[in-house]
């Protein structure tokens, strides 16, 4: 395990919907940020990165339990933690505490460092990451393995300009609310997600129409975005709003 590091957040009004739960997309993208923050703290920012190395941090694959979502005006503590790293990949925490200090939320993200240029994994700087205290290991944390979807609902839609980020790709928010985008109002209303799995499998650019595709069986939704093949998937296990 490597060195932790935590800030609290008060839920902002237009950050929440319309159960005036916080919306989960934001909730990663500050995630992010928290994470953006103590690298920095620590001198290895983004922008460090990129001008020493040419390489950009890139997400694959979450991982998330929750247990219940913060809530509108809630002072929540976004705590993040280095975990490990080997070769190609390098994993990290993020857990979301309610102000009595109960544990509400556990995000589990795989991350890769990219080529700006090529656009491919680099593999992992070793004193890059030393910085983090982490532990180096050989085994590869692999994610579920994803089904394809047989008759799946679809919708539309075009990239447009603030759905990218500073990599110039669309950024990783973007695709969870494309995703919860497709299912019905009312399915939103009466429940919260219990667990997501997601997985992104490759960038997205500007100008380009993605299709969001959905299968729901019961409390388990099963989700693709596609567009030149397959960019993201995941599967969600929803639970009824209390």
């Amino acid at each position: 395990m490597g060195k932790k590091f935590a800030v609290k957040y008060q839920v902002p009004f237009y950050e929440t919907d319309v159960n005036q739960n916080i919306k989960l997309p934001h909730l990663l993208s500050y995630a992010l940020h928290v994470s953006g923050l103590q690298s920095l703290s620590l001198g290895v920012s983004d922008e460090e990165i990129f001008k020493t190395y040419n390489l950009v941090w890139i997400i694959t694959d979450y991982d998330i339990e929750i247990d219940r979502l913060p809530k509108y005006g809630e002072t929540i503590t976004v705590e993040t933690e280095a975990t490990a790293y080997n070769k190609l990949f390098c994993y990290r925490d993020f857990n979301i505490y309610a102000e009595n200090g109960d544990k509400i939320m556990a995000i589990h993200s795989t991350f890769v460092l990219m080529d700006y240029e090529t656009r491919k994994v680099h593999p992992v700087v070793d004193d890059l990451v030393a910085t983090y205290g982490v532990e180096k290991i050989k085994k590869i944390l692999r994610g579920p393995k994803y089904e394809d979807l047989e008759n799946p609902e679809e919708t539309i839609y075009h990239v447009r300009y603030f759905d990218l980020d500073m990599n110039g790709h669309v950024n990783n928010s973007k695709y969870l609310e494309w995703m919860y985008d497709v299912l019905d109002v009312d399915f939103l209303r009466q429940h919260i997600p219990k667990k997501i799995n997601l997985k992104y499998v490759k960038e997205i650019h500007y100008g380009h129409d993605i299709q969001s595709r959905l299968e729901l069986d019961g409390l388990i939704s099963k989700h693709e975005i596609s567009g030149d093949g397959v960019h993201a998937q995941a599967r969600i296990e929803w639970k009824e709003k209390e």
